[in-house]
């Protein structure tokens, strides 16, 4: 459980980041990250952290998600929103059992967006999957630390019942690797000119779903990494011919 990291992007108030460390402690789990909180915890976070005072005064603080996933081999985004561009997708049980499941080898992430927007695009882009809790389509607004407590409630379940999951035996990239086959691969398109430099529209989104969809191992990682650097000696070898 020291192995799941819940991640909380640019959260508005402090009582929230309370709230949701008080849900995180009774689900087991304590390792808290803020992304570029627009307060740090103060009072008000710790009256509403209740008994998990403790969580708020050891959780980290970064100004990037890409920091706060740095070194995860896993990582979930929560969506509620219907997005132009779908993702894979999980339902909250297998979200639970994915990130227990993985967590034996590297360490994962849940990542929670703002109160009033949720993730961004690119923030969302850079998670394997995305989960969205069920709630009634009539009416689904869930405040942050209700969807926290859900989610972190599903872990708790999917730990208790570990001896059941699979074993994960795949040897998967962690995820500033993967920034930097997708950093390697835009650069790569943009010396052949099958994408314009500095203007990758949607290329680069679609890719990024298709590898996340496929979830190359890290051994395949660098094939395709070996594949871009061959094309990239061509392309120089040209250039200057």
């Amino acid at each position: 459980m020291q192995n799941i990291r819940v991640v909380l992007v640019n959260t508005s108030h402090t009582g929230n980041i309370g709230s949701a460390a008080r849900a995180m402690k009774t689900m087991g789990l304590s390792e808290l990250y803020l992304v570029d909180p627009i307060k740090a915890p103060d009072g008000q976070a710790s009256a509403l952290a209740a008994g998990a005072t403790d969580i708020l005064a050891n959780c980290t603080i970064v100004e990037t998600l890409e920091q706060a996933v740095t070194g995860c081999g896993l990582v979930v985004g929560t969506s509620a929103r219907s997005r132009t561009l779908s993702w894979p997708m999980l339902d909250p049980r297998e979200c639970g059992e994915k990130l227990v499941a993985e967590a034996d080898s590297y360490p994962v992430a849940l990542v929670f967006g703002r109160e009033n927007n949720g993730l961004s695009n690119e923030e969302l882009q850079q998670c394997h999957f995305h989960v969205c809790i069920p709630a009634n389509p009539e009416y689904s607004s869930l405040n942050l630390a209700a969807a926290v407590q859900t989610l972190c409630y599903e872990v708790r379940m999917a730990h208790l019942n570990r001896d059941k999951l699979p074993q994960v035996e795949t040897d998967y990239p962690l995820s500033e690797d993967l920034e930097r086959f997708y950093a390697h691969l835009e650069q790569t398109l943009s010396k052949t000119n099958f994408i314009v430099a500095n203007h990758p529209g949607m290329v680069m989104a679609k890719l990024r779903r298709l590898f996340n969809r496929a979830r190359p191992e890290a051994q395949e990682l660098n094939i395709l990494r070996g594949m871009l650097s061959s094309v990239d000696k061509l392309t120089d070898r040209n250039n200057q011919a």
